[in-house]
């Protein structure tokens, strides 16, 4: 009986030892798969690719600052603490502008910050001491757009406006249009082709070509 017992109390051990041992065989791998880091994920993040920088994208602000002057632009001039000669004037076909009190001012060529001081300069001499002038573009001068348009012409001038913008303003391309390129002439010295993305400024005459297939 004795035997029997011991017997049966040594594989009851044996059992348990057994067990044991396959149970922390099986929760190893667990424990080990729980502790690996996670892999670095292959795509960027979101806010890594938003502050990429942006192409084929102009400094607008910069060319409409060196922006020069002619017929057909209109200027909002403040001259402060004299609203008597303050006002909107118009560029004329002689490329002046005409304030109250002061002869003819020419202005053609000039950037804003070259006509203030040319304001400045004919008021010291005639009305004023030390006269502060403000001038800004209220109104740019139109642009031309002609060729393989559905409707060439002129039309008013918008900031930022592209080529594609000024076909679309000019009723699309025609089905003989060239619509990769265009050509530009910005002033009688300054003619180039330029992709449709490529900025419009005022006073430009764009031209869309026929294509030749």
């Amino acid at each position: 009986m004795r035997a029997y017992q011991k017997l049966f109390g040594g594989l009851s051990l044996l059992s348990t030892l057994v067990l044991a041992g396959c149970g922390g065989f099986s929760n190893e791998p667990q424990m080990q798969a729980a502790a690996a880091p996670l892999p670095a994920h292959p795509q960027a993040h979101p806010q890594a690719a938003s502050q990429q920088p942006m192409q084929n994208v102009a400094p607008m602000a910069g060319r409409i600052s060196q922006y020069q002057l002619d017929a057909g632009d209109e200027l909002r001039v403040i001259v402060f603490g004299q609203e008597n000669l303050s006002g909107t004037f118009r560029v004329d076909d002689s490329g002046a502008i005409t304030m109250p009190l002061l002869p003819p001012l020419g202005v053609r060529g000039l950037s804003t910050a070259q006509t203030k001081t040319s304001i400045e300069q004919a008021l010291s001499q005639t009305l004023l001491r030390n006269p502060n002038v403000s001038v800004e573009v209220s109104r740019f001068r139109p642009f031309f757009i002609l060729g393989q348009v559905n409707s060439p012409g002129q039309y008013p001038f918008v900031s930022g406006m592209t080529v594609e913008t000024a076909v679309a303003i000019a009723g699309g391309y025609t089905y003989r249009a060239n619509t990769s390129r265009a050509r530009i002439t910005r002033t009688a010295s300054n003619e180039f082709k330029a992709e449709t993305n490529a900025l419009v400024m005022p006073g430009d005459t764009i031209f869309i070509r026929e294509r030749f297939f």
